[in-house]
């Protein structure tokens, strides 16, 4: 039976990821807080960001625009809880 958490992306009881998915305290405290529906809805937000911001996975100074939008998004806290400006979704008018 999976575990279940009360997310703080979809603010409801929902079930839980089944292991930690970063490393350190921030990943401890997405295992705590954050469903695994709050999480896909995360990794789809990334894939945005990674790509408006032309940014790198392997470049430190990326990570940390990562982690700013990561803790922005799951937990709103801090400077980058929205989208990238200028972020049109596909399909939209311009």
């Amino acid at each position: 039976m999976s575990r279940s958490v009360f997310c703080q992306v979809l603010q409801k009881e929902a079930p839980g990821l089944d292991s930690a998915p970063y490393p350190g305290e921030l990943g401890q405290r997405i295992f705590d807080n954050i469903s695994n529906e709050g999480w896909q809805q995360w990794l789809q937000r990334l894939t945005i960001i990674i790509n408006e911001n032309r940014l790198n996975t392997a470049d430190p100074g990326s990570m940390q625009v990562i982690e700013q939008h990561m803790v922005g998004f799951l937990f709103k806290e801090g400077d980058a809880t929205e989208m990238p400006s200028g972020f049109t979704p596909p399909g939209a008018k311009k």
